[in-house]
């Protein structure tokens, strides 16, 4: 399994939960009491949170860590189904 896709598809499901919340990365870092840069950070991939700091994303969105796991899941899928393809 690729690091890099573990860590988009990590960023992508954040950046489209905190989007549907109507909140700003500064919002979501308040929240979780973390800097804004390490939101971002996430969201583009360059960085890969913990599973503390996971569980702390989680609870500033308001949803289960099963359920973002199940979405990061749902985005890994596509990166494989796009890498079949191309085989």
């Amino acid at each position: 399994m690729n690091n890099g896709k573990i860590k988009a598809s990590i960023g992508k499901v954040l950046k489209s939960l905190r989007i549907k919340q109507n909140l700003s990365q500064e919002d979501l870092a308040g929240i979780c009491q973390v800097d804004r840069s390490y939101i971002s950070m996430i969201e583009v991939g360059r960085n890969e949170p913990s599973v503390t700091k996971i569980f702390e994303l989680c609870t500033g969105l308001k949803i289960k860590p099963s359920d973002f796991l199940r979405l990061v899941e749902i985005e890994m899928e596509k990166y494989t189904n796009i890498d079949q393809k191309q085989k």
